[in-house]
């Protein structure tokens, strides 16, 4: 399904999220990290994401350094320092790799930028306009949970590469894509009795709605729970779901993340696919792991969720998740934490008409995370 369309059948249920913000898509996703020549090499030998720009000493750049890589609509941008001191090391010795800039693509900056401040929003960055042979971008920015922000790009009038400061980057060492389309959401962990805070933030300061919720009744398992809302943009072309822990008798993956990661932040992105069977077939080929599902999850699967058009073999021996709600059907399937510290991971999703997240894996989801945890001496 593509983004349009989905766009299209959100629009009927999120009447009630205003578009005084209006936000046309993901931009690009930045994480701060220790080597980002080695996290690049990572993401396109794993993952198929394909260099595009650089900046860095080459270009000028003395304290830092960014390479930019894109996979469909997805970009990434991976930051590292160049130097002892700064806030890029700060954040890192605080919280290992991880996403710093959510950055969200807009036709105005400067008017996202004063309509979310005049809303509460915190500024990170002061309408900024940079320029160079290519043309034009304005930037600007404000701060969400944690030390997460959100900037707000302006590029209408340029067609670099990326952005100015970068130069195209052209590798002869390019791996084949693995069929990842588009960010269809991006999950926040934040801190104990903290979700209606950073919910009512995305409704009062950017005009988003609550699309659907989750309690501890939903979201446990014998051990552990939490709680999650789903915010939503009028469009729909950009979901945050917002976690927070709930009491159970084992620490929960959100008390893992927050114990690691020393604070709140971005806990997953869910990636699109056309064809998630070739998709997590090629990225388990290529070394990417998996969390692990009992193939008693198979048995019952389709007296669930009804007929579906992928064969049940590849999925079971895949992995792969299934879940039905009232628009149609979705697979998915979660990779295990991509990083050292047990906190970032990516969730491959494909949606056969389903606006859902899944619910009905949950059970299943979370005792995969908790065997992880076990392993790890976390739970």
């Amino acid at each position: 399904m593509s983004t349009d369309t989905t766009s299209q059948q959100l629009k009927k249920v999120v009447p009630q999220a205003e578009d005084f913000l209006p936000l046309l898509g993901t931009d690009f996703v930045e994480l701060y990290v220790g080597n980002a020549k080695q996290a690049a090499f990572y993401y396109q030998q794993a993952w198929g994401f394909q260099p595009v720009a650089y900046s860095g000493l080459e270009t000028g750049r003395k304290d830092s350094v960014s390479y930019v890589l894109q996979q469909g609509k997805i970009r990434l941008v991976l930051t590292s320092a160049l130097q002892p001191e700064g806030d890029i090391n700060r954040h890192i010795s605080q919280h290992g790799d991880g996403v710093k800039v959510v950055a969200l693509w807009v036709d105005d900056a400067t008017k996202s930028f004063e309509e979310t401040t005049k809303r509460g929003a915190e500024p990170y960055m002061e309408p900024t306009t940079r320029e160079d042979e290519h043309g034009k971008v304005v930037l600007s920015g404000i701060h969400t949970y944690g030390e997460t922000v959100h900037v707000f790009v302006e590029r209408s009038q340029y067609d670099g590469p990326f952005l100015p400061g970068y130069k195209k980057l052209e590798k002869k060492f390019q791996t084949e894509p693995v069929g990842l389309k588009y960010i269809d959401h991006m999950v926040g962990n934040v801190g104990w009795n903290e979700m209606n805070k950073w919910c009512e933030f995305y409704a009062k300061v950017m005009g988003f709605a609550q699309l659907v919720s989750f309690d501890d009744k939903d979201i446990s398992t014998e051990y552990t729970a939490l709680m999650s809302k789903v915010m939503s943009n009028g469009n729909g072309r950009i979901k945050f779901p917002i976690n927070e822990p709930a009491e159970g008798r084992k620490k929960s993956q959100i008390e893992e993340y927050i114990d690691f990661y020393n604070g709140a932040g971005v806990q997953h992105i869910a990636v699109a696919t056309d064809n998630i069977i070739e998709t997590v077939t090629q990225l388990r080929d290529r070394g990417v792991e998996f969390l692990y599902v009992p193939e008693v999850y198979y048995d019952t699967v389709l007296d669930r969720v009804g007929e579906i058009d992928e064969d049940l073999a590849p999925l079971k021996e895949l992995g792969i998740l299934i879940d039905r709600d009232d628009e149609g059907y979705l697979l998915q399937i979660f990779t295990k934490p991509v990083l050292d510290r047990p906190t970032m991971f990516f969730e491959i999703i494909q949606r056969k008409g389903a606006q859902s997240f899944g619910k009905g894996n949950f059970k299943a989801l979370f005792e995969a995370i908790e065997r992880e945890q076990e392993s790890r001496g976390t739970l």
